[in-house]
């Protein structure tokens, strides 16, 4: 639950030496006039799931909406998936496979006003390696994610919380923030 509670590999790059520590020591590692940069990308997209008329899965992960309905997304399987394709997901909601965009992505269509209903059914894409089920999206959420549009989180951040940010602030350590959108 703390997030700066997770462990931190730390190698004194003076001395060699490994250590051990938690998150929240980072502050004992910066020192007043350094610089800290954050990512403030913020995790929009969504997975949803659903299958081909011939009952094969599909899995889409719509990366972000290039107008109403139309989504740039990737696609699972995407080579059997070409343009005209229909999936049908969750509570019949329909989705057409509309075109193929630079590899490996593809344009797909909902029906209009299906929009908020793809937010109850689509997921927070998750990584692999994380196996737990999240009840709870801004789980996946830096504290300061602030501009939309990314496919995953800048993990590392994921262990700042608003109290740590505020200690390394008073600290006189400078925060930069910069925007890399991961799709």
């Amino acid at each position: 639950e703390d997030r700066s509670a997770s462990r931190l590999l730390h190698l004194d790059k003076r001395t060699g030496e490994v250590h051990h520590r938690q998150f929240r020591d980072i502050i004992n590692l910066l020192e007043p006039g350094d610089l800290l940069v954050l990512n403030d990308t913020r995790v929009t997209a969504l997975r949803v799931f659903g299958h081909k008329p011939t009952g094969g899965k599909v899995e889409l992960l719509l990366l972000r909406e290039i107008e109403d309905g139309l989504f740039e997304a990737l696609v699972k399987p995407g080579r059997r998936l070409r343009p005209g394709s229909l999936v049908t997901l969750e509570e019949g909601l329909l989705a057409t496979i509309e075109a193929d965009l630079e590899e490996p992505k593809k344009a797909v269509r909902f029906v209009k006003g299906t929009k908020d209903r793809l937010y109850q059914i689509g997921q927070t894409p998750l990584p692999p390696y994380v196996q737990e089920t999240l009840h709870d999206s801004e789980r996946y959420q830096t504290v300061y994610a602030a501009t939309g549009g990314s496919a995953a989180a800048p993990t590392a951040g994921l262990h700042f919380t608003k109290e740590l940010i505020s200690r390394i602030q008073q600290k006189d350590i400078q925060i930069g923030k910069v925007t890399l959108v991961v799709s």
